[in-house]
């Protein structure tokens, strides 16, 4: 299984934490379907940690907790695959999970089978609990490996929060994909400390094992289980252009089934997915120097067919005017061509420029994303 695109999908970690059960579930499978959020590509969802019992049954396999889940995995899976969605489970390298119930240490084949037979298609994969004595790029090796062998594809999420130089070593593995930060919280201090922390990482991102820059925050405005403060639409909008520009996966962390007008055009915009969703999943990079210290980062990156994508992200807490040499992304006036700019946010066609271009002004914790087009210089 090769991974072309970064994912995308729901996890229930963000809004419930250790509050889950099947009806949660079910509803919420319901409602990626019917607010349009699997036709836009959401296609997996994903019950994080607290799932199981306390303890390991007989046959020393997990077994779910029967009271939050009375059906069963197996059924669940089965209700999540009838709605076209896939279905993901979590666990953990170590001996407990981060909110300490089973982890898969030296359990990863019989876990892998499990998982495999409830009909899992995903699983996010924690760091909590390492035993001192083991190095964290065996035990994700060998549930790379558990999982290849266990007769049903399952995409493997590395959550090892970018320690012990997961970056270097990641792609042995066979995760497709790995996290590049640490857990993300509902406030604007959060967002930009995950986005500035890929500086470093971006050199290892692409096709077949993506940099996860944790789970989208937007529309939680301050409410569930990793709500510090929240933050306005206009934020959110700023995170999720981030995301997409910057090739993360796209899983949403908020109440599916209660979300507000805004928080839906901003997860369902179709251009800004399609730049997420790039087939060529090029690498993206910085084209120009920070603005006021680390204040405005600048991004390009080129997609599938020749268009350039261009992101402004302001990180000041006040208005900036920053612009851009279009010489950074290839265009000067020797080559006799120019970018037609299209805002992806407004769909508005906002010009053809072929040496410098200046954005509009861009508000505190705000963007700017254009798609641009190659067209013959005037």
């Amino acid at each position: 299984m090769i991974l072309r695109t970064p994912p995308m999908g729901w996890n229930s970690w963000n809004t419930y934490g250790p509050n889950i059960n099947e009806q949660l579930i079910r509803e919420t499978a319901d409602a990626m379907v019917e607010n349009g959020l699997l036709e836009a590509g959401y296609n997996y969802l994903v019950i994080d940690d607290c799932w199981a019992l306390r303890q390991r049954g007989e046959n020393g396999r997990m077994v779910a907790d029967p009271e939050k889940f009375p059906s069963g995995m197996k059924a669940l899976a089965d209700y999540v695959h009838s709605k076209g969605l896939k279905f993901g489970m979590y666990s953990c390298s170590g001996t407990r999970t981060c909110a300490d119930y089973p982890g898969s240490f030296e359990y990863e084949f019989i876990d892998a089978q499990t998982f495999a037979e409830w009909g899992v298609d995903y699983l996010k994969y924690d760091y909590c609990f390492k035993p001192i004595n083991q190095e964290g790029h065996l035990l994700y090796k060998r549930m790379g490996l558990a999982l290849a062998n266990c007769g049903r594809d399952i995409c493997f999420s590395a959550c090892s929060w970018g320690r012990d130089d997961t970056a270097k070593w990641i792609k042995e593995t066979g995760a497709h994909l790995w996290r590049s930060t640490g857990d993300i919280h509902d406030n604007w201090e959060s967002i930009r400390e995950l986005a500035t922390k890929q500086l470093e990482y971006q050199p290892y991102n692409g096709q077949g094992c993506f940099n996860d820059m944790d789970m989208l925050v937007v529309g939680m405005h301050g409410n569930g289980n990793v709500a510090l403060g929240g933050c306005s639409d206009e934020e959110y909008r700023t995170h999720f252009s981030l995301w997409a520009m910057l090739n993360s996966p796209l899983m949403i962390g908020c109440n599916v089934r209660e979300m507000s007008n805004e928080t839906k055009e901003i997860l369902l915009n179709k251009e800004v997915i399609r730049i997420n969703q790039d087939p060529a999943c090029r690498q993206p990079f910085l084209c120009g120097k920070y603005w006021d210290h680390d204040g405005v980062q600048m991004w390009a990156k080129f997609l599938d067919g020749g268009d350039i994508a261009i992101g402004f992200f302001n990180m000041l807490d006040s208005e900036t005017y920053p612009w851009i040499c279009l010489d950074a992304v290839g265009i000067n006036r020797t080559t006799g061509r120019a970018l037609e700019f299209t805002d992806v946010w407004t769909g508005e066609n906002v010009g053809t420029f072929d040496q410098t271009f200046r954005p509009s002004a861009i508000p505190a914790h705000g963007c700017r994303l254009y798609r641009c087009k190659v067209v013959n210089a005037k």
